[in-house]
């Protein structure tokens, strides 16, 4: 059996002692009361101890066996009886004791059971009697009168240790001080595991013990462990067992796989009940015989059990017998047991409480141990010259700590360029130490979870996890299940929408695929780069073993490599087929596989799909930037297809009938330039959802939608040629986008459009000769009556007359659920005051026009975003919504609810942007007021973000008198403004004054909310005119926020001084959020920098804490800044 098969009780607490404890005690006096009673409770606390046989004690010579274990045991327990010193055995035993305690740090326990200590120590009484007849034995030797006066030495050193006196004791009471005692001398047991194993080990054992509940001593808690191969399970519970098991009676840990694999599961239970043997073999002949034993010797024992590599589950039912979960019944209260798997279904199906998943080692931690592996404590002064291809090997492993140290141990004594080497061969041939550890899981795969893992290690690592599930349905692999399964045995993950897995298991997958034929990539049956293909069409070689072939984009963008085609046309079972380059092909396609559910072909190079191609098993087909001029010929069955690209096909100029196609959803010919009509089968698709024919400057006419009443998008944005719609869209009762931007020709809507009551969004930007819109026709009712639009966005860009735009406003009454409405570059003097009674607005956008003043907007509640960028004749700021985001009771907890908020932020909670653009708005007044409402918003705004973290909100805001671009970019955990000015207003109680960079005091959990700053900053005149070539970014993940300024070329800089305000909520002060090895600037020091070339001349700050949180409202009231 392998030696790392079980870590027992039996094992040595140090590599220098083989036992706990040695007793030394008269058999006469004690074997079978007090000495029998303390052997066992040793034996329930997991300590070894040695126990004589009475055979042992025969002659005048101490045994050998007798004398190894005094050498080889940490503590002495000495039981002095009335008869121990009769026994010259006892006497030499107590030499050897002393003899060991004088040359080593050990302990010796005296207990004296049923004498008094002085008469141990003075020798007299039963001892004094003793002694007088060893005297007269050896008064004629003289050697032996030395030894008996060793003896006596013995005895009164010993005696004088402080020990038990349990004449008058419970002695119950004494064994369980004697256990404690001797636990609290031994510690933690298994202290030997080598170091490098825990690097990052702590803060997961910590999880792990909080998982546990160890504090709670009346149940028994189970407890699984789970995650990838390799990836520290056993590690952590290594580390765990060693840091607790002296908590215990009785404690194993048993690699259940091995010993199962080795001798089977009787094996098992024997190694579970090992502890109880004291080191004798069990004879178990049945499970069923086991099992009862187990009950027997494990009932009510306070026990420590952890099953190691389980990876069935008859592995752990032989511990169930005929009762349900008999071991978690069996053990006493306090006990834990923790199963390890890969497989996390094996736990759920045991019935543990619950399930730790170990995570692969974070940045630092990954980094400390290669480090380990790889440098082994000596110190490279070129460190720096390793960190790039030390950066490379790490994102390679990904955390994973065995490749982590496999890969740091094959680098260790390496030169840079040995180091490149070895990773560049890593990249073709695999580590095969890494590979046999990873591939247990996946032998434990059926056949089509086996299909399953390959697909998505092959094609889709980071996939969606609906068109994956499409997919592989389709490849009759059930991937409803099997995909749970791959989650459960930690081979994939589902992240949010998306599958992901771990570029290992990647290169698992792939070289299992590889394997048979390494080098003849046409008997593979999966081919995802293109050198493989490429190396298929040169040679010529036979690929009918080939059933999917997917190839990104990535490898070839720089490739111009030419492909004979006519090997495609070889591939008879080919089912997925998706080559997205732009490479050349020669040669002809005659065939393309029937069997084919999937062609996805970028630049597809011919004038028609093959004639014999039998279409019936097509779910997808997107021919992007293809020379297809039409399809095919004729009608085809297409009765499976949902999805239909041939979006930038610019030489497209027919459509083939589509009737047949009764499952399409989704049509895309967006940039077809050559395409004049589209076929009227279309308009037949009941299943149709989203007709995309954007940039189809020669379209001149829509079908009839008659039938295809679930189309919801419509996108028509481009379509020059296009003068009118079919009144058929009238029918459209789902549509909810309608996109006709720049729709030049068109002149009129029809009618109808008025009674599309779930239209979202409507787009008319650049729709020059469009005469009116939203004027009710003789017998219809207005467009409040029958619409419940939500988001409606007005592109009027091509309005410059008053007159022309001032009739198409909208009212209150007119669009009473108006969500989004943009007004931008209409030339408009005068905006209604009817746009201040929208409740529901959320995004007002107002740029470039002439207007000097804004109707108040206070009733606007809902509203989040305000542009008036480039308004410059502004004069006026309105008043802002004096409930935006933020109830007044917010911060009373009776009162308030998440859900409040929730609704105050309708209808979503996850607001990307809240901004305020005043940029190039010279003539701007009262500044002072600007200032206090200004902040005073940020301030309701970022107390919103302290409440709902997940938010992602900022606010920019920026007057100046030149021009300037700009974008903000945000976390979740900042709300920022640039406004013009230069004095920092005087309640921000620190200011500093000449500054390069600014620094705020950080003190998690002194109360603080947030930091309210203010900074003055000017750009000197070099840098007025500036570029994009680096546009600032803002640095969520390090220690800096940058300005949120993005500076493009050709633009001035005005040279007037601006104040930056920004409110940092406490969530961007947790460790967390920033990069680990600056967590200890972040606990002392918020540090902040600009990104751009500019002028730091001062800044302020204000700490917000739970008494200030009336600040805003103080702001606004107060007559001053």
């Amino acid at each position: 059996m392998s030696s790392n098969a079980i870590i027992l009780s039996t094992a040595s607490s140090s590599s220098s002692y083989l036992y706990d404890v040695f007793v030394s005690f008269r058999g006469e006096d004690t074997r079978y009361n007090f000495t029998a009673f303390l052997f066992e409770a040793l034996r329930k606390n997991g300590i070894d101890a040695f126990k004589d046989d009475a055979d042992l004690k025969k002659g005048e010579s101490i045994a050998p066996e007798l004398l190894q274990a005094i050498q080889a045991s940490r503590i002495f327990i000495v039981v002095f009886s009335k008869d121990y010193a009769s026994s010259t055995w006892c006497l030499r035993e107590l030499v050897q004791i002393c003899n060991c305690i004088a040359t080593s740090s050990r302990h010796v326990l005296p207990i004296f059971y049923d004498v008094h200590p002085s008469e141990v120590r003075k020798q007299s009484g039963y001892f004094e009697k003793a002694f007088a007849e060893h005297e007269q034995r050896f008064r004629e030797d003289k050697e032996k009168m030395e030894e008996v006066q060793r003896w006596r030495h013995a005895l009164t050193q010993v005696a004088n240790i402080s020990g038990w006196d349990i004449q008058n004791e419970s002695q119950p009471a004494v064994i369980q001080q004697i256990v404690q005692r001797i636990k609290n001398i031994i510690g933690p047991k298994f202290s030997s595991l080598p170091n490098d194993n825990l690097v990052g080990m702590q803060s997961l054992v910590e999880e792990l013990e909080e998982l546990l509940c160890l504090d709670s001593v009346n149940e028994v808690q189970v407890v699984g462990i789970s995650g990838m191969s390799g990836i520290g399970k056993s590690t952590v519970a290594r580390a765990l067992y060693e840091k607790i098991a002296n908590r215990y009676n009785y404690n194993c840990f048993i690699d259940v796989r091995e010993i199962h694999r080795q001798s089977g599961q009787l094996d098992v239970q024997k190694r579970l009940l090992c502890p109880s043997s004291n080191g004798k073999d069990l004879e178990i002949y049945n499970v069923s015989e086991g099992t009862c034993l187990v009950w027997n010797r494990l009932h009510n024992a306070r026990a420590l059990v952890i099953f190691d590599n389980v990876d069935k589950m008859e592995q752990l039912q032989i511990f169930s017998g005929n009762r349900d979960h008999m071991l978690r019944e069996c053990l006493g209260g306090g006990s834990r047991i923790i199963v390890i798997s890969r497989d996390e279904q094996i736990l759920k199906t045991h019935g543990v409480d619950d399930v730790y998943q170990v995570q692969p080692l974070g940045r630092e931690d990954a980094y400390e141990l290669f480090c380990k592996k790889a440098f082994r404590g000596i110190e490279i002064i070129a460190r720096d010259y390793y960190e790039k291809v030390m950066d490379d090997v790490l994102s390679y492993a990904e955390g994973h700590p065995l490749a982590i140290q496999v890969l740091g141990s094959s680098m260790h004594s390496k030169s840079v360029s040995q180091w490149e080497s070895t990773l560049a061969k890593l990249r073709e041939h695999k580590n095969e130490d890494i590979m046999k550890v990873l591939r247990l899981g996946f032998d434990e795969l059926d056949y089509t979870n086996k299909e399953i893992f390959l697909d998505i290690a092959c094609f889709y690592q980071y996939a969606e996890v609906e068109k994956v599930t499409e997919i592989l349905d389709f490849r009759g692999f059930h991937p409803e299940c099997g995909l749970q399964d791959l989650v459960d045995k930690s081979l994939i993950t589902i992240e949010g929408s998306r599958i992901c897995m771990h570029n290992l298991l990647r290169d698992l997958g792939r070289c299992i695929v590889k394997e048979k034929s390494p080098n003849q990539p046409g008997n593979w049956s999966r081919l995802w780069e293109y050198k493989d293909l490429y190396k298929i069409m040169s040679n010529n070689m036979a690929a009918e073993n080939l059933e999917a072939i997917v190839l990104t984009d990535n490898e070839s963008r720089n490739l111009e490599i030419k492909m004979n085609a006519d090997i495609i046309s070889k591939m008879s079972h080919l089912k997925v087929l998706e080559i997205r380059c732009f490479n050349y092909y020669f040669g002809s396609l005659d065939y393309l596989s029937h069997e084919l559910g999937y062609l996805d072909w970028t630049g597809y190079p011919y004038e028609r799909l093959p004639s014999s191609f039998q279409t019936d098993k097509l779910i997808e087909l997107s021919l992007f930037r293809s020379r297809v001029k039409q399809l095919w010929k004729g009608t085809k069955p297409l009765h499976n297809l949902k999805r239909l690209n041939l979006s930038y096909s610019q030489s497209l100029i027919k459509m083939p009938d589509l009737g047949e196609a009764i499952n399409l959803e989704c049509i895309n010919l967006e940039g077809c330039k050559k395409l004049k009509q589209i076929h009227s089968s279309i308009g037949l698709l009941r299943k149709l959802t989203i007709l995309n024919l954007k940039g189809c400057t020669s379209l001149i006419k829509l079908p009839h939608f008659q039938e295809a009443l679930n189309l919801e998008t419509l996108i028509l944005k481009g379509c020059i040629q296009l003068q009118k719609i079919n009144p058929s869209i009238g029918l459209l009762r789902k549509l909810t986008f309608l996109n006709l931007e720049d729709c030049k020709s068109l002149v009129s809507l029809p009618n109808n459009i008025m009674g599309l009551n779930s239209l979202e969004y409507l787009n008319l930007s650049g729709c020059s000769k469009l005469q009116l819109l939203g004027e009710a026709r003789d017998g219809e009712a207005p467009i409040r009556s029958h619409t419940t639009l939500s988001v409606i966005k007005w592109w009027l860009y091509s309005r410059v007359h008053k007159d022309s735009v001032s009739c198409l406003l909208p009212s209150s009454t007119t669009f009473p659920c108006m969500r989004e409405l943009d007004l931008s570059f209409c030339n408009l003097v005068q905006i209604p005051d009817a746009i201040g009674n929208l409740s529901c607005l959320e995004k007002l956008e107002l740029r470039r026009n002439n207007f000097a003043k804004l109707p108040d907007l206070k009733e606007c509640s809902k509203l989040y975003y305000l542009s008036l960028q480039d308004c410059k004749q502004l004069k006026y700021l309105p008043q802002l919504p004096s409930r935006t985001l933020l109830p007044s009771n917010v911060y009373r907890p009776p009162l308030f609810t998440i859900e409040s908020v929730f609704e105050l932020l309708w209808p979503h909670a996850c607001f990307r942007e809240v901004t305020l653009n005043m940029l190039n708005c010279p003539k701007i007044v009262d500044r002072e007021r600007t200032t206090r409402m200004t902040i005073s918003w940020i301030i309701q705004i970022g107390q919103v973000c302290t409440l709902l973290p997940s938010f992602s909100l900022s606010l920019s805001f920026l007057c100046k008198n030149q021009e300037l671009t700009y974008s903000l970019v945000s976390g979740k955990d900042e709300v920022s403004s640039i406004i013009p000015g230069s004095e920092i207003p005087r309640w921000f109680n620190n200011q500093h004054v000449g500054i390069d960079s600014l620094s705020f005091p950080v003190k998690p959990g002194d109360g603080c909310l947030a930091v309210l700053a203010c900074v003055v900053f000017g750009t000197p005149y070099c840098r007025r005119t500036v570029s994009a070539t680096n546009p600032p970014k803002l640095k969520r993940r390090y220690d800096v926020i940058a300005i949120p300024a993005f500076l493009f070329e050709n633009l001035v800089m005005d040279i007037s001084d601006h104040m930056w305000l920004f409110y940092l909520s406490p969530h961007a002060f947790a460790a967390g959020q920033w990069s680990s090895d600056l967590q200890w600037r972040i606990n002392k020091m918020l540090c902040v920098v600009f990104d751009v070339k500019v002028e730091l001349k001062k800044y302020g700050y204000h700490l917000i804490y739970k008494e200030d949180l009336e600040l805003s409202k103080l702001i606004m009231d107060s007559g001053n800044s």
